[in-house]
């Protein structure tokens, strides 16, 4: 999963409020501009598992704290996990190519809110889901 990159984001101090920038055109791992959508996750709740097959996504934590969880079975036959922990205090951005099953889950008391900036339009035919249970992975909000 060498492929899953997170990098650091711009701040731009300002007095009454920073500016965080989240992705540009001119960025290494930008792949085109799709559309971009928030995605809400409360306290607890748990989001898995999801795979694209085609688009790339690009996802921020905006509010809140959420550990992302990644799986490649193109790689891993042992159930070798990715794990990433997302928080509107850490600031980073969360490239991930298609084909990498994902899932995450809210660790904020109040709901946290995920920006994510992906290369198309959302297409349910290009997505493939598994039930919660389908890898042995044990979701914990630590």
């Amino acid at each position: 999963m060498n492929k899953i990159s997170l990098q650091a984001l711009k701040i731009i101090n300002n007095p009454k409020g920073n500016i965080i920038r989240c992705l540009r055109n001119d960025d290494e791992l930008f792949k085109g501009f799709g559309e971009a959508y928030f995605s809400k996750i409360s306290h607890n709740s748990i989001k898995a598992w999801k795979k694209h097959e085609i688009m790339t996504l690009n996802l921020c934590v905006v509010y809140g704290k959420v550990k992302f969880v990644f799986y490649d079975d193109r790689e891993n036959s042992n159930n070798d996990f990715k794990e990433y922990v997302l928080s509107d205090h850490e600031y980073t951005r969360l490239y991930v190519p298609p084909k990498i099953w994902f899932g995450f889950i809210g660790l904020s008391d109040d709901d946290s809110v995920i920006l994510n900036i992906a290369d198309m339009i959302h297409d349910d035919k290009e997505v493939s889901r598994k039930e919660i249970n389908f890898f042995s992975y044990e979701w914990s909000s630590d």
